[in-house]
């Protein structure tokens, strides 16, 4: 089981990478969240390896959230890896989060390839999952602090659902500053 890849891109497109690994190149298949984050040439993706009858596929993920988000979809009947990845795509794992949380069919529905059939069975089969995903570390740094300020939210007495919608609207990058900036919206909330 390949279970992350740390290599040199040699070649890109929106849905895939082609990732060097000591002579060796991997095809990944990626979010657009991920591919939009991609930096330089030097890339580490923790992957969800997918062995079928006809093919073994890698799934890359620069988040780890990410990552548990797709393998905890594919597990709903119904949802593939196609469908996995255009959740993926269309929300970041915290957006995701928040639609969960909030129940939002139509957010869910706004991924192409589902209808609200499929919306309801996800939403259901992920019901508390919204709280993981919140509560995974990320690899960037703005991430660690939105958890930060959204916990010391909570601690003020704040509702999750309002601190998540006003940390989405935020712009700060540590965690006072992100505080602060929530605190001016959640009292228009």
């Amino acid at each position: 089981m390949i279970v992350g890849l740390k290599g040199r891109v040699v070649y890109k497109e929106p849905s895939f990478v082609h990732v060097d690994v000591s002579g060796v190149v991997y095809e990944v298949f990626i979010s657009l969240q991920s591919f939009s984050a991609l930096g330089g040439d030097e890339v580490k993706l923790f992957t969800s390896h997918i062995i079928r009858e006809d093919a073994q596929l890698l799934y890359g993920f620069l988040e780890i959230g990410e990552k548990k988000l797709f393998e905890r979809l594919i597990k709903i009947s119904g949802v593939g890896p196609k469908v996995a990845m255009a959740i993926c795509s269309t929300f970041t794992p915290s957006q995701f989060a928040m639609v969960i949380n909030n129940k939002d069919i139509s957010g869910v529905q706004r991924v192409p390839g589902i209808g609200p059939k499929s919306a309801g069975r996800i939403l259901v089969e992920l019901s508390g999952f919204d709280t993981e995903l919140m509560a995974t570390p990320s690899a960037e740094p703005r991430s660690l602090a939105a958890s930060q300020a959204c916990e010391a939210l909570e601690s003020l007495g704040f509702k999750k659902e309002k601190i998540l919608k006003a940390l989405s609207s935020c712009n700060g990058s540590d965690t006072a500053s992100l505080v602060k900036e929530a605190l001016k919206l959640l009292q228009t909330i």
